[in-house]
């Protein structure tokens, strides 16, 4: 039996399922899956495929000699782009298309037509100052090597007087020769996170400062500092949020060189604002570079990966520290900042040099690897497989969490779930099972990777929490600028500008103002260069402007950067980039006829005229970003259905009814999968290959047959297909209202059944029944009930279209995990 045959279909491969013959279920006439074919859309989360990301060695480094150059540097796993970390995690680029430099309030126009914007044209000019001034940094800048300890610990409400030397001194050396010039600890629970704690602040002033006076005589006891004020430590901040504190310390030798100290904290528990989950952030100038330090504590729970995901995210776009206009000239002055233009003196975490994260993240080995094994692994200290299946190394390794941070190599046991006060995983009988965790970590993100080392990461066995402290030292490379020079290289700059500034009339050249995209695809990028030039004698500014009656400077399908720019005369072309990007919520809008792909940009010349740049492209349609309801309505090739509605209607009629009982696409994709046979090892989970994900779409639309493709690069596009509809086969309203339990999950299901609409039942009990013939090969490829139970959430009940995790409630989560067991009793069952 050919299983990807559609309902109440002959058996065999067809190019396409034949036109709709509705059945009632259980209807032997209509061939053994005929009970699919009842007539009969949701909030989303996109799919998480498991991949093991690369890890990050750590290396050797040295402490702080007067000056010199970096030694021992950290094996980054790549580049880090800081624009591109930073702009992931949302905090600045709030414009949508680009940076928004000044508002057309401000625009003044002369008598004679000429624009200028005073507000556009200092942000511009200073701009251009600081790229001057950054490029040539290394003239008036020392580097010096210097060594940072972190220090993170959940100690579950506990904590006497237990020596602390172990955690936090283990580096130092014999003779504290290896002392750390900066000591940051971080604690989380450091009170119990009880209703009345959290709501009314009730214990953590005192616990706070109990903790903080533990660290301070910890570092400075007699042991360790010799009685030497030299070797001293002095605390610079510390800041709580209910169990959470951070404390800095820094050598007293180099306090006089620590400026612009500033605190937050934002709190991501209860509704959302709540300290029970949270962060404190520290951050600061250290001799004249910037470094910000977060401790965390994420969501907990096995399972809710998402959760994290949503508070790293909340919290780095939320944490902000006002250090003033002051501080912000001087580093721009120094060229340590990289995204200022905004006119505003708040920095964020990626705002800094050198950003360290630490805390209880949370998060745990994925649950595909039983509780058992778990801890036998641990046991064993044979952790390959457990750091491949680390839920962090796998979200960071698909780009969903701490974007451009590194982190080093773990080489230590999970540092949680312990049995308080011994050794010994929790697995007392009257406690639940938990599997161990590599909950607490400590990771960074540097401006230039080449300027941070780790030298150590690793966990102390102190035990009297659930948790083993965690710590790790770093050798950072930092600089010291020399007043004198820099400002020998400032005023060189400034009489270059000086030269041509305020001559006459500014002028530029654009080698083109009109660009055709062509035809452009679903889930495409395609970007095409105008250069301009300055024609003219005299400094040229320029920057886009959104057109009259509009605050965005293009329409959301488009990008363009840079959006402002100077160039003096004789100066290289500055080149714009436009980027058309066809998204889900792009074709969806071109699907329905509600937007074409048209725009006209408008690039001012402050102190000149505006031209006008014009863009058009063509989509070629795609059943991507489509709904099933109207996928069902055509039996051709999507690619041939027109865009214009007017078209459309002349083709296919006003009121297009079903034809097919689900859409074409989904059953040749299926059909293919089935005929390549469902064995393969990581089926559905495994990406597939770009270029054949892209030629496997196009067949999809042009209705060209199959070439010889990778299962993996099938399932792939099967998964993207349910996952990117307009709007997803379960609708959010559908979702359970109760706790799905043993005795009423028949009846929860059976009646979820028939509340779908009949092209949504059809399409669920369509893969439903795929699903379990693929369970079937369980043994080959590796598939379990519960694993693609996730799937079906993340592909049919999910979506693309759900609302911002961050915006997600405790009731929401409760009633989609209640979703997940009602999928997981389908494929278990025969229900259907």
């Amino acid at each position: 039996m050919a299983f990807a045959q559609p309902p109440g279909q002959p058996q065999g491969h067809q190019a396409y399922p034949p036109q709709q013959h509705p059945q009632p279920p259980g209807d032997p006439s209509g061939g053994p899956h005929a009970h699919m074919a009842r007539q009969h859309s949701a909030p989303a989360d996109p799919s998480h495929p498991h991949q093991q990301p690369p890890q990050t060695p750590g290396a050797g480094g040295s402490q702080l000699p007067p000056a010199g150059s970096v030694s021992g540097a950290h094996p980054a796993q790549k580049p880090v782009d800081r624009k591109a970390a930073f702009s992931k995690g949302g905090r600045r680029n709030t414009t949508g298309p680009g940076i928004l430099v000044a508002s057309r309030a401000a625009d003044e126009e002369t008598e004679d037509g000429r624009i200028r914007n005073r507000e556009a044209a200092t942000k511009i000019r200073d701009a251009w100052i600081y790229k001057q001034i950054r490029a040539r940094q290394d003239e008036f800048t020392q580097y010096k090597q210097a060594r940072i300890f972190f220090g993170t610990w959940n100690v579950n409400a506990k904590g006497k007087d237990e020596p602390l030397d172990d955690w936090l001194c283990s580096d130092w050396g014999e003779n504290g020769e290896h002392a750390p010039d900066i000591v940051a600890v971080g604690l989380q629970e450091m009170v119990d996170l009880n209703a009345v704690n959290v709501a009314v602040d009730n214990k953590s002033q005192q616990r706070s400062q109990h903790w903080v006076e533990r660290v301070r005589a910890t570092l400075n006891s007699r042991r360790n500092s010799n009685n030497d004020p030299m070797r001293a430590y002095t605390l610079l901040q510390q800041k709580y949020l209910v169990g959470l504190l951070l404390c800095v310390f820094v050598k007293s030798p180099h306090k006089q060189r620590v400026k612009y100290v500033h605190s937050d904290s934002v709190g991501v528990g209860v509704m959302g604002m709540m300290g029970n989950k949270g962060a404190v952030s520290v951050r600061l100038q250290f001799y004249d570079s910037t470094i910000c330090i977060t401790n965390s504590h994420l969501a907990a729970h096995r399972e809710n990966v998402a959760g994290r995901n949503a508070d790293f995210a909340n919290i780095f776009s939320k944490v902000s520290y006002d250090i003033g206009d002051e501080a912000v000239k001087e580093v721009i002055r120094s060229g340590s900042l990289s995204q200022w233009a905004t006119g505003t003196s708040s920095v964020g975490i990626a705002d800094h040099d050198l950003a360290f994260w630490m805390g209880d993240l949370n998060y745990r080995v994925d649950e595909q690897i039983p509780t058992d094994k778990v801890i036998e692994l641990s046991q064993k200290v044979e952790l390959e497989e457990l750091i491949a299946n680390d839920q962090l190394n796998i979200e960071r390794s698909q780009g969903r969490v701490f974007q451009g941070f590194e982190e080093g190599v773990l080489t230590f046991q999970p540092t949680y779930k312990y049995q308080p006060g011994t050794d010994l995983y929790e697995q007392r009988p009257d406690k639940k099972l938990r599997a161990p965790a590599w909950c607490d970590r400590i990771l960074w993100l540097a401006q230039e990777p080449s300027h941070v080392t780790q030298l150590s990461y690793k966990r102390s066995e102190l035990n009297i929490s659930d948790h083993k402290p965690v710590m790790g030292t770093f050798a950072i490379t930092i600089k010291d600028v020399v007043q004198s020079k820099r400002e020998e290289v400032y005023e060189e700059v400034m009489k270059l500008l000086d030269k041509f500034e305020n001559q006459t009339l500014p002028m530029v050249g654009l080698d083109r103002i009109s660009l055709d995209f062509g035809e452009v695809r679903y889930d495409q990028k395609v970007t095409l260069p105008i250069k301009v030039t300055n024609t003219g004698k005299v400094v040229a500014q320029f920057r886009l402007v959104p057109k009259l009656d509009e605050v965005t400077l293009c329409k959301p399908w488009m990008t363009v950067s840079p959006t402002y720019g100077m160039l003096i005369p004789g100066e290289q072309p500055a080149t714009l980039n436009f980027t058309i990007t066809i998204d889900n919520a792009t074709a969806h809008v071109l699907n329905t006829g509600r937007e074409v792909l048209e725009d006209i940009i408008i690039l001012r010349l402050e102190n000149g005229r505006d031209y006008y740049i014009t863009v058009t492209a063509k989509y070629a349609r795609s059943c991507f970003g489509m709904s099933v309801d109207e996928l069902v309505t055509y039996a051709e090739p999507i690619r041939n259905v027109p865009l214009d509605p007017i078209r459309r209607a002349e083709t296919q009629g006003p009121n297009p009814t079903a034809a097919l009982c689900v859409p074409k696409e989904l059953w040749r994709i299926v059909d293919a999968i089935y005929e390549k046979g469902l064995h393969e090892r990581d089926l559905f989970t495994a990406s597939g290959i770009a270029e054949e994900v892209y030629q496997i779409r196009e067949c999809l639309d042009t209705g060209a047959p199959f070439g010889e493709f990778r299962i993996h690069s099938m399932t792939e596009v099967l998964i993207s297909f349910l996952s990117n509809l307009s709007s997803p086969i379960v609708p959010r309203t559908l979702f359970p209202t109760l706790e799905i339990d043993a005795q009423n999950i028949q009846s929860c299901s059976r009646k979820f059944l028939e509340e779908l609409p009949p092209i949504h039942y059809n399409v669920f009990v369509y893969m439903i029944s795929f699903f379990r013939e693929a369970l079937l090969y369980r043994e080959s490829n590796k598939l379990s009930a519960a694993k693609l139970a996730r799937i079906c959430c993340n592909c049919l009940v999910i979506g693309s279209n759900e609302t911002n995790p961050m915006e997600e409630t405790t009731s929401s989560i409760q009633r989609r995990a209640g979703m997940q067991l009602i999928m997981l009793h389908f494929l278990e069952t025969n229900s259907i």
